[in-house]
């Protein structure tokens, strides 16, 4: 049964909207924002025990870059710009998932971006110079993994320019759909590689 050998993959998402229908793997609803995340994340890995995280979701990209809206995103890092201005031995600011996940991920999504993904608890909080794409979960997702010793990565699809204030413009939409169907073959090649 193909379902089985995904029992101990976590996916996380912030809203069930971004959470595809589980096939054999497990699934959390993080709730939005950093907090919120961070929280519901460590509480389901005490609980859970998963042998790795993806965390899933829709995000922003910023308008020079002119990345379609639906398309994939792999985080090479999670970068939390709320964090940006202190000293960097206050407090972990950025986060790089292994090479062998990154691996997985581009084998699962070949046509996704592959960026760095900002995360901040407040629409358009992230900053030109360090991220081209922002979300408000990944960084909390990924740094209660890190500590938990536990492999993890982000995987985003697009659905608005950062720039662009009005919501009605975003295109959710395909957004969801775009990460809910590729969801399954991320699974997949995540589960192979940490098995």
């Amino acid at each position: 049964m193909p379902g089985a050998l995904f029992k101990d993959i976590l996916v996380v998402a912030a809203t069930e909207r971004e959470l595809a229908p589980a096939d054999g793997w497990l699934r959390l609803c993080c709730g939005v924002g950093p907090v919120e995340a961070g929280i519901a994340t460590a509480r389901a890995i005490s609980e859970h025990h998963p042998r790795a995280i993806l965390h899933v979701g829709i995000a922003g990209a910023r308008r020079s870059r002119a990345i379609p809206p639906a398309s994939l995103v792999i985080g090479t890092q999670s970068v939390y710009e709320d964090l940006a201005d202190l000293p960097p031995e206050w407090a972990v600011k950025r986060i790089v998932p292994p090479a062998s996940l990154l691996e997985a991920m581009q084998c699962a999504a070949p046509d996704a971006f592959t960026l760095a993904i900002g995360t901040s608890g407040r629409v358009g909080g992230t900053r030109v110079e360090h991220c081209d794409v922002e979300a408000m979960e990944g960084f909390a997702v990924l740094r209660a993994a890190q500590q938990a010793g536990i492999p993890a990565i982000e995987v985003r699809a697009i659905a608005n320019d950062i720039e662009e204030i009005d919501r009605a413009r975003w295109h959710f939409a395909a957004a969801f759909a775009a990460i809910t169907a590729a969801t399954p073959a991320l699974v997949r090649e995540l589960a192979a590689c940490v098995h």
